[in-house]
């Protein structure tokens, strides 16, 4: 009798605490309830807790729950409570980094505010997602592709920060005839500040409805390869450096600890399995797990964050502000926790009536832009992780619609930031074997639940600086090299690529640098100095134009190559229906007007590029195009009083 292959050790833990309770979906829609049944496991032999990370395409036959299982009510809210570990270092890390420019940076109770908004609105915005998006088990949450413009936009003159303890007087008005009356406070500087980047995101955002409602979005991907990509999430992470760099200033010691703990947990200790003990059918059942792979982030923060509390109670730290390693301390911010209220539900224009102005608008839209090409990449990989058929088309158009309607959401609700798919979270699908969308739509309640609670928040504020300034080191480091990655599928043997790549990314350090220590000059208007200030727009605009103009094959380009990696041959449990929208498929059906809506279900074509649709011969394609020329035309010679 042949001997039975090894069962990864996440797969035996899901398989103890689910095997009395195994809940599936039937072809039907029919939830089915097999406690009698084994789950069939079928697994890969040596490592599989690891595979997943690197063959990402063997996993479809080995899923313990796939797309449309629904795991037991406690197995989703553990799993749930997972996936939103694995995403908080993304996301809670944005408003620290916004929290400076915005004014903030002594305001806890902003600060608290914000965390617990940015965590409400990805709440929502998961949902949204995995409801009628994608469809896929995706997590969304803040991305660091709007941190560069934003940051570019509150570099203006007229958003610099007031110098410290000096009053802020917009306008002075003779109160009784005894002196001046102070308009603003401290809370009308940021919240200023926060409503033009709210004004930026909502309109900016349109971008994203009008290529996923409009089906242009394979249009764009025909245009847009690695050598475009590459320099634009680069310098993502390159352009970050100063923020990561104030913060672990405040100690480097502590900084160079964090970045330690938290290469040892995600690195040397990634194949280490911690035992583990699950109570079932009334015995005790002792399990593997790779805890430090999934949530190295997440020790290697707590571990410098524990470090510095230990620091501080035994007064290793210096106690005044002025000495160095004074940010190391855990009690300088401790009064925001216990000022803060136990509950604060965010609401749509929190923090007052978004504005609008063109230059920060066109700013913004590179980072829309570049969130999106990163989330079509996201779709595809996590089709694959959960047991799902390659996206189709109008699947992508519609995740990428969604999207920009969670990037409106965020600019209502004043989060400083838009929305994205989280890559981490994907990859976790791959280790647990677990790619329900039950399980993320469970971790979205959990975000809104936690993001309404208000101490939750605050608690955060209390990490030292020189913690968060480490993680940001290793976070955004990876940011960085995950651009150089898409480059594996170009020649870098061809000096064409090679002029492209280092004119692009060089020219995105450049000018940037050249423009703020020149922002003085009249007659450079506000559209210019956001836009050239914003390394990812510059890098990815010349990597578009001389990619696409320049000579080159598309084997030399690395588009084939490219485009096969991500629609990549997969073993599936679903067929194209999980892609439906719940409850609709009828409605669609039967109207033929809807077989000519490039977002819903019932609109064929076939592939992700739409080049074989007749629609793109329409005379509304070329509509499409025209304004869209018109549009950029109007942008590039627009002056400050449009």
């Amino acid at each position: 009798m042949p001997s039975q292959p090894p069962v990864s050790y996440p797969q035996l833990w899901l398989h103890e605490l689910s095997r009395s309770h195994q809940v599936n979906t039937t072809e039907d829609g029919v939830i089915a309830d097999h406690s009698d049944e084994q789950p069939q496991l079928t697994v890969d032999i040596g490592e599989p807790h690891t595979a997943a990370l690197e063959e990402p395409e063997d996993k479809g036959a080995n899923l313990v729950y796939s797309l449309n299982d629904r795991p037991p009510w406690y197995l989703c809210i553990l799993l749930g409570f997972q996936h939103y570990i694995l995403a908080f270092g993304g996301i809670i890390a944005i408003p620290l980094i916004l929290a400076e420019p915005l004014c903030i940076k002594d305001n806890n109770t902003a600060k608290s505010q914000l965390i617990s908004t940015i965590f409400f609105v990805s709440g929502l915005c998961t949902l949204l997602q995995t409801i009628v998006g994608t469809r896929l088990p995706i997590l969304q949450g803040g991305t660091f592709s709007f941190i560069t413009p934003t940051l570019a936009i509150l570099a203006l003159p007229k958003w610099q920060c007031p110098a410290p303890k000096a009053p802020v007087i917009l306008s002075m008005q003779l109160h009784n005839g005894t002196g001046p009356q102070l308009m603003e406070d401290s809370d009308q500087i940021w919240m200023s500040r926060m409503r033009e980047i709210q004004g930026a995101i909502l309109v900016s955002s349109l971008i994203q409805l009008f290529l996923g409602f409009s089906g242009l979005v394979g249009l764009v991907l025909k245009y847009i390869g690695p050598l475009a990509i590459a320099p634009t999430i680069n310098l993502i992470g390159l352009s970050l450096f100063i923020e990561a760099g104030k913060k672990c200033g405040g100690h480097w010691g502590i900084a160079a600890l964090t970045v330690g703990l938290i290469l040892l947990f995600s690195q040397y200790l990634s194949k280490v399995n911690v035992p583990m003990i699950a109570y079932k059918d009334k015995k005790w059942t002792i399990f593997q797990y790779p805890l430090f792979k999934l949530f190295s982030a997440l020790f290697g923060m707590c571990g410098g964050w524990l470090i510095c509390f230990l620091l501080t109670i035994f007064d290793v730290l210096p106690s005044k502000s002025d000495e160095y390693g004074f940010s190391a301390r855990t009690d300088i911010n401790i009064e925001a926790v216990t000022s803060s209220p136990w509950f604060h539900v965010p609401y749509p224009g929190q923090w007052g009536m978004p504005t609008v102005s063109l230059s920060s608008v066109l700013g913004m839209m590179a980072g829309v832009l570049a969130s999106t090409m990163e989330s079509i990449g996201d779709y595809y990989a996590c089709a694959r992780l959960s047991g799902a058929p390659p996206p189709p088309t109008h699947a992508i158009n519609r995740g990428i619609a969604v999207e920009g309607i969670g990037c409106i959401l965020a600019g209502l609700w004043g989060t400083g930031n838009g929305t994205t798919s989280y890559s981490q979270n994907i990859a976790a699908l791959g280790i647990t074997k677990v790619g329900s969308r039950l399980v993320l739509q469970t971790t979205g309640i959990l975000m809104i639940v936690l993001g309404v609670f208000g101490k939750f928040g605050a608690v955060f504020i209390t990490i030292p600086d020189p913690v968060i300034g480490g993680m940001f080191l290793v976070m955004f480091g990876m940011i960085a090299a995950v651009g150089i990655s898409n480059l594996q599928y170009v020649d870098l043997n061809s000096s064409r690529n090679l002029l492209i790549l280092g004119f692009s990314t060089f020219s995105g350090l450049v000018l940037p640098s050249w423009f703020h220590s020149n922002s003085g000059i009249q007659e450079l208007d506000q559209v210019i100095v956001v836009l050239f200030t914003t390394h990812m727009f510059i890098g990815g605009f010349f990597g578009f134009i001389l990619d696409n103009t320049i000579p080159g094959t598309d084997k030399e380009r690395g588009i084939h190559s490219w485009q096969e990696k991500i629609q990549g041959d997969t073993q599936t449990t679903c067929d194209q229906s999980c892609y439906d929208i719940p409850l609709c498929n009828p409605i669609f059906n039967r109207f033929r007007c809807f077989r000519y809506l490039p977002f819903l279900p019932s609109f064929r074509t076939k592939g992700l590029l739409l080049e074989s649709d007749p629609s793109f011969s329409s005379p509304l394609f070329h509509m499409y195009i025209i304004s869209a020329f018109c549009w950029y035309s109007l942008c590039f010679n627009a002056s400050p009083s449009l």
